[in-house]
């Protein structure tokens, strides 16, 4: 159908939702958004689906949501029973229709008599998926759409181990989801019947005291939490989700000189106080520098709405307050848990690190000094709980961290998903740890590059909205394969990694398959230790380009850093 058929087929249905009708009808004159509403589903991937609000087959309404979730109902009736009879968790952030879209989804599963358990109010995605492991379900929905702007929100889907359902799962929910097509027909139970037969149970704070008992095990130095008390830092939750369990967790590890922004504590689906809550972006760190100003705070840290992503700022020698990349975060944390491990004498022989392939070397340095395997996985957090899930079920390793360059870490793998209220208790005990040496976070991140060297990377995003932009994206990417140049800015390609393909290909002529599975993520390494990655979004119409340098001091890595950037930036 076009999606000329596709709006009338919207704007004929008498039972449309009041708010939706009011919505199509303000957009009647504007044929462009129009078009990009009705003109293809919504993506549904490994990664759920996430898009802007508002009427059509291309948004997040009541109706793709039921859709999303019919499909997983489908799925499940195809289970045994008593894998269907775990039920599904679900929780949501503080967007938009967030708490709406959490109960259309209880009603499409209890539909089809599938137990639910739904969080009494919002939660962070990295409760949700405690959720999953802690009430035995087997999936659970977590309804965000992150970092994005306010105009977004998402459905995400969680498997049996808590991590996002695995690809093999995953592509048959999306089969049974284009399957119900005819997104009106969707059937969906009525909650207070649902609450009377039990399908429907509301869970809340006694999960909450199941994940804090849990939290206390990521804290590795006790004696250096007696000290902490000194420590000063400010707190934002950037309007979200984060706001439900971080003060109880730093009071709970005696962190109790923990400030909260005020403005940005309130849950509000706007994000009034910034562009965009992203903790990786400097302006959403304004309010908190403020605060962290007048309160000396040795450091300032940030979750998204969902609380899976942690960013921070850290004190310089002039005082002012410096952010810190994913990359940086991810190597203060990975050697402090390596080097205490080592003083506590608790460092295990067959310790391993999980990151995602686009993400700093620096961290595998790190870790093969302490004796620490690294093992790189595809971007996307699901594979670094598979990765975590074959420790568990082979004895192989004892996972120790895992993170990808995005902002997302994890420290104990009760979650298996990036979780940034663990993230923020251990960057608080790092922080501690300086202090106690009279040093702050910045001191430390300076010593890790004294110690190991000087990485920097960048992460470069081109986005390719509207009708035409996959196709964008699709040539490029095709181009940037066939592209048969042996040099990137004057530097010779020692070798291309083709995830698509699972080839690797050397300039000596030679060949290798690559373990990973099957991803459209193009890799080049090159003579001088620099690296360039190149990938299509799961979540949003971009390709990001990702780069990573490496050199013997601060001032030629930025050199090098920018002289590929601008390289990378031509080929657009």
């Amino acid at each position: 159908m076009s999606w000329q058929d596709n709006y009338q087929v919207w704007s004929n249905y008498e039972q449309l939702d009041l708010t939706l009708k009011r919505q199509l009808t303000l957009l009647k004159d504007d044929a462009e958004q129009l078009e990009d509403a009705f003109y293809a589903p919504m993506e549904f991937g490994t990664a759920g689906m996430r898009g802007i609000l508002g009427p059509g087959i291309n948004r997040m309404n009541i109706y793709t949501v039921r859709q999303a979730a019919e499909g997983l109902a489908r799925f499940m009736d195809t289970l045994a029973a008593a894998d269907k009879q775990r039920g599904v968790a679900i929780s949501f952030d503080s967007r938009y229709n967030s708490p709406l879209f959490a109960e259309e989804s209880a009603r499409v599963l209890g539909q089809h008599q599938i137990p639910v358990y739904l969080f009494d109010s919002l939660r962070p995605t990295p409760e949700l998926s405690f959720a999953v492991r802690h009430l035995h379900t087997y999936a659970g929905i977590m309804i965000t759409a992150s970092h994005n702007p306010a105009k977004y929100n998402g459905f995400k889907i969680y498997g049996p181990d808590g991590g996002q359902m695995p690809p093999q799962e995953s592509d048959q929910i999306t089969t049974y989801v284009r399957q119900a097509d005819d997104l009106f027909a969707i059937a969906v139970a009525d909650i207070h019947n649902l609450r009377k037969q039990k399908l429907l149970q509301l869970i809340g704070e006694d999960v909450d005291r199941a994940y804090l008992q849990e939290i206390k095990s990521v804290s590795i130095d006790q004696q250096l939490l007696q000290q902490g008390k000194d420590l000063s830092f400010v707190y934002t939750p950037l309007h979200g989700t984060g706001k439900m369990l971080a003060g109880r967790v730093f009071n709970q590890a005696g962190f109790t000189k923990m400030q909260l922004v005020a403005e940005q504590a309130i849950l509000d689906p706007e994000f009034a106080t910034v562009a965009v809550p992203n903790p990786e972006f400097a302006e959403t760190f304004n309010l908190a520098i403020r605060d962290g100003q007048k309160s000396h705070a040795d450091v300032l840290i940030a979750t998204d709405p969902d609380a899976d992503r942690l960013g921070a700022a850290v004190k310089q020698p002039d005082g002012q307050y410096q952010l810190m990349t994913g990359n940086q975060i991810a190597s203060v944390l990975l050697e402090y848990i390596l080097s205490a491990k080592k003083r506590t004498n608790s460092l295990p022989a067959n310790g391993a690190v999980v990151k995602s392939i686009v993400s700093t070397e620096l961290a595998t340095k790190i870790a093969r000094s302490y004796g620490v395997d690294m093992i790189n996985v595809l971007t996307g957090f699901k594979f670094i709980a598979e990765q975590i899930q074959e420790f568990q079920d082979t004895g192989s390793h004892e996972f120790l961290f895992g993170f990808e360059e995005s902002y997302g870490y994890l420290v104990k793998p009760f979650v298996r998903d990036k979780d940034a209220i663990q993230a923020s208790l251990l960057l608080a005990e790092v922080a501690a740890y300086y202090k106690s040496q009279n040093q702050t976070l910045y001191d430390g991140l300076q010593k890790i590059y004294q110690r190991y060297g000087y990485f920097k990377e960048k992460t470069i995003s081109k986005t390719f909205s509207g009708v035409d932009g996959s196709e964008k994206m699709e040539r490029l990417m095709a181009q940037f394969r066939h592209n048969e140049s042996s040099e990137i800015n004057g530097t010779r390609i020692v070798s291309v990694q083709d995830f698509q393909t699972s080839v690797q290909t050397n300039a000596d002529g030679t060949s290798q398959k690559l373990a990973l599975p099957k991803s459209n993520v193009l890799k080049f390494l090159l003579a001088d230790g620099t690296w360039i990655a190149i990938r299509p979004s799961g979540t949003e119409p971009k390709i990001k380009n990702y780069v990573g340098v490496e050199a013997p001091n601060e001032a030629d890595a930025n050199e090098k850093l920018a002289a590929y950037a601008e390289a990378i930036n031509s080929w657009y």
